[in-house]
C-alpha cells in the first residue's frame, strides 16, 4: 500500500455534500468516511488505524506501482478533488467527489463517493484495494459480486461498488495496466440507471457546476479570495443538510497534543460552533446554511420546552451521545483511545443559551430569507433569556468544557448578556417596547455584574471566571459582540495581558491554567484568529495583517485547517477539518482585507 509504513498525517482533502464526506490523503486513498451520516460507523477508517488482527484494513486505495511523485488541488471553486501521481512507468489522475447538485427541483446528495482514473503519460500499473470493514473496525464483510459490480455486506448495511474495472481485478487486487479511464461509484446497495462510466461523468460535470454556481454568489472580500473560498466550500460541507445541523469536524479522536489523551468525538452539534459557522458564512452572504440551522435549533427549543438545553446534539436532533470507546481501533499515530460520543451532551454550559439567540437573531431581520420568525418565535427565545438571566452567574463546565471542576466563567455569562441583548433588538424590531425594555433592564444588570466580577486590578484584564486570577482567551470575544467598546482601555489592556502571556508567535495558548489532562500543549487555532481580530480592532491593523498573514502559511496543503497546531514543530493536532478554525480565516479575511473601491 502506498504509505503503508508512513504515520498517518493530517495532510489530507475534505470531499462532500452536506450528507457525507470522506478524506483522501496527499497520495491519493480515501483513509476516512462515514456511512450513512457524517456520524456513522467509519466504512474507511485508515486515519485512526487497523484492527490488530486486520491492520490493512479500513481503507479505499489506489496503488501507483513505483510511485516516485504525488500532487493535490482542488478543481477551482468547487469540492472535487484532484490527485495526480507519477511512477516509473507512467502519471495517473485520481479525480475524488460526492454527488451534489439539483435534480428534478430537489437536492440530490446520495451517500456515494465516485472516483475516476485516467492515464496521465507512460503505461503506469494500479492496484486498486477495496477493504471497507463494519462496527469500527470489529467486522469484515462478506463479498459477492456481478458482472460490474461487487457487494460488500455487513450486519447493518450492504454496500456496493460499481465499476467498469475488470471485476476480478477489483476482488483479487490484481496489479494490471491502466490504459483506459476507470470509474469508481460507491455507495448503498443499488443498481445505477446508467454505467458506470456514464454516471460518473454525468455527476462530475453536474457536481462541479453546482460549486462553481455556489461560489460564484459568495460576497468574497478583495483580499486573500482562495483560502476565504475553500473555508467557505470547507463549512459548507460540514453541515448536514437533511436537518440544518452542522458538525464542528469530520472526524472523532484526533488528539489534541501527542499522546495527550485528548481525544474527542466532534462528528455532533455543538450549539456554540455553529453560531460562528453560520455568522462566517452569513458575512459572504450564504445565508441558506442558516436558514436550515434556524428550522434544526428551532426544534431543539421546542423540544426542551423552556428546560434544560444541552451544548450539544446529534445531528439528527439526538440527545443520548454516550460516550464508549472504539478498542478495535488503535488511534491516530496508534494514539489511541477512539472515542465514539461525547460526555458534553451531560454538561452545564450556560452560554449555550446565549449562542442558541445569537444563531438565530438575524433571521428576524433578513428579508432575504424564505424562513420567517416572527411573535411566535420570539416568544419561544424567550425562554432561553430567562435560563441565561438566571443562570449567568452560576458555575458551569465553560466553552472549554472542563470535566472536573465548574465556576462562574466569564465567556458563558457574557454569552448570556449577548442573548439577553438580542431579545431587546428583537423585541424592538417587532415593535415590542414592553419586551425590549424587560431584556435591556435584564441585560444592563448582567453586564454591571461581568464588568465588576470579571476584572483583575492584579492582572490588569478581564479573567476567565468570576473572582479568578487566571487568563483565558475567550474573553476577547467580548468586543465580537458588542459587549464593550474596543477603544475601552479595560479591554486594550486585556489583549496586551493576554499576548504576553497565552501567545506563542503568530499562535494563541487557550488558558493559562491547568485543566483535567495538565497544561495544553499545542495552541488553539481559533484563538489565534481571535487575537488577529481584536488587534484590529484596537488598531493595529498593520500588526494584525501579518499575523493573519502567517497564521494562513499554517494551512495543509489544501487550505484546510485541524483544531489545534504545536507552536513549536507547526504539526497539525485535533479534528480535522475544524470548522472554528476555518471560520477563522473567513473573519480575518473580511475584517483585514482591502476594499475593492482602494483596492482596484
Amino acid at each position: 500500500m502506498n504509505g503503508e509504513h508512513e504515520l498517518s498525517s493530517l495532510d489530507l482533502g475534505l470531499i462532500g455534500n452536506c450528507c457525507v464526506s470522506a478524506l483522501v490523503d496527499k497520495v491519493g486513498n480515501i483513509v476516512w468516511c462515514c456511512l450513512p451520516r457524517m456520524d456513522g460507523e467509519p466504512v474507511f477508517h485508515a486515519l485512526l488505524g487497523g484492527p490488530r488482527e486486520h491492520p490493512d484494513h479500513g481503507i479505499f486505495a489506489v496503488e501507483l506501482e513505483g510511485l516516485v511523485a504525488s500532487s493535490q488541488a482542488y478543481i477551482p471553486n468547487t469540492a472535487i478533488l484532484r490527485t495526480q501521481l507519477t511512477g516509473r512507468d507512467g502519471a495517473i489522475e485520481i479525480i475524488d467527489f460526492m454527488p451534489r447538485f439539483k435534480w428534478r427541483d430537489r437536492s440530490f446528495r446520495p451517500q456515494m463517493l465516485v472516483r475516476r482514473l485516467r492515464v496521465l503519460s507512460g503505461s503506469p500499473r494500479i492496484t486498486i484495494k477495496v477493504r471497507p470493514s463494519f462496527d469500527y473496525g470489529k467486522k469484515l464483510p462478506t463479498q459477492t459480486f456481478g458482472s460490474n459490480h461487487v457487494r460488500y455486506c455487513g450486519d447493518g448495511q450492504t454496500l456496493r461498488l460499481t465499476t467498469n474495472a475488470p471485476i476480478d481485478y477489483i476482488r483479487n487486487e490484481t496489479r494490471f495496466i491502466l490504459d483506459d479511464e476507470v470509474n469508481l461509484v460507491f455507495g448503498p446497495d443499488e443498481t445505477l440507471d446508467e454505467g458506470a462510466t456514464e454516471t460518473a461523468q454525468k455527476f462530475q460535470d453536474q457536481t462541479a457546476s453546482y460549486w462553481r454556481s455556489w461560489s460564484h454568489r459568495l460576497a468574497l472580500p478583495f483580499e486573500w479570495q482562495d483560502a476565504v473560498t475553500r473555508a467557505a466550500i470547507t463549512l459548507k460541507l460540514c453541515a448536514y443538510e437533511p436537518t440544518g445541523a452542522v458538525v464542528a469536524a469530520m472526524t472523532t479522536s484526533i488528539p489534541e497534543a501527542a499522546n495527550s489523551g485528548r481525544n474527542w468525538d466532534y462528528r455532533f452539534c455543538w450549539v456554540r460552533d455553529a453560531f460562528f459557522v453560520v455568522r462566517a458564512l452569513n458575512s459572504l452572504a450564504a445565508v441558506r446554511t442558516m436558514e436550515h440551522y434556524v428550522r434544526w435549533i428551532m426544534n431543539v427549543v421546542a423540544m426542551t420546552n423552556g428546560g434544560r438545553v444541552q451544548p450539544v446534539y446529534g445531528i439528527g436532533l439526538e440527545t443520548e451521545l454516550t460516550e464508549t470507546i472504539a478498542d478495535a481501533l488503535p488511534g491516530y499515530r496508534g494514539m489511541g483511545p477512539v472515542r465514539i460520543g461525547n460526555q458534553a451532551h451531560e454538561h452545564d454550559q450556560h452560554d449555550t443559551y446565549g449562542n442558541i439567540i445569537l444563531g438565530t437573531a438575524q433571521a428576524f431581520f433578513d428579508t432575504r430569507l424564505f424562513l420567517e420568525m416572527g411573535r411566535a418565535e420570539f416568544h419561544r427565545l424567550e425562554t432561553l433569556g430567562e435560563m441565561a438571566f438566571k443562570l449567568h452567574d452560576q458555575p458551569d463546565a465553560g466553552l472549554w468544557e472542563l470535566r472536573s471542576r465548574a465556576r462562574v466563567h466569564t465567556s458563558s455569562s457574557l454569552m448570556c448578556w449577548a442573548g439577553c441583548d438580542r431579545l431587546q433588538r428583537i423585541a424592538l424590531h417587532l415593535g415590542l417596547r414592553d419586551r425590549a425594555e424587560f431584556w435591556g433592564r435584564r441585560a444592563a444588570t448582567i453586564r454591571d455584574k461581568i464588568l465588576k466580577e470579571a476584572w483583575s486590578d492584579k492582572r490588569g484584564a478581564f479573567v476567565e471566571s468570576f473572582g479568578g486570577s487566571t487568563l483565558d482567551a475567550s474573553v476577547l470575544l467580548m468586543t465580537e459582540v458588542g459587549f464593550i467598546d474596543p477603544s475601552d482601555r479595560r479591554y486594550v489592556s486585556t489583549v496586551a495581558a493576554l499576548e504576553a502571556t497565552l501567545g506563542r508567535g503568530p499562535f494563541m495558548m487557550r488558558y493559562e491554567e491547568a485543566d483535567d489532562f495538565g497544561v495544553p500543549e499545542t495552541t488553539f487555532n481559533v484563538c489565534s484568529f481571535w487575537r488577529v481580530d481584536a488587534l484590529a480592532k484596537i488598531g493595529q491593523r498593520e500588526r494584525a495583517r501579518e499575523i493573519f498573514e502567517e497564521l494562513l502559511t499554517f494551512r495543509n496543503p489544501l487550505g484546510l485547517m485541524s483544531e489545534d497546531t504545536a507552536y513549536d514543530d507547526r504539526a497539525l493536532w485535533g479534528n480535522f477539518p475544524q470548522t472554528y478554525s476555518m471560520v477563522g480565516i473567513i473573519n480575518g479575511a473580511v475584517r483585514l482585507s482591502k476594499s475593492w473601491e482602494v483596492a482596484t
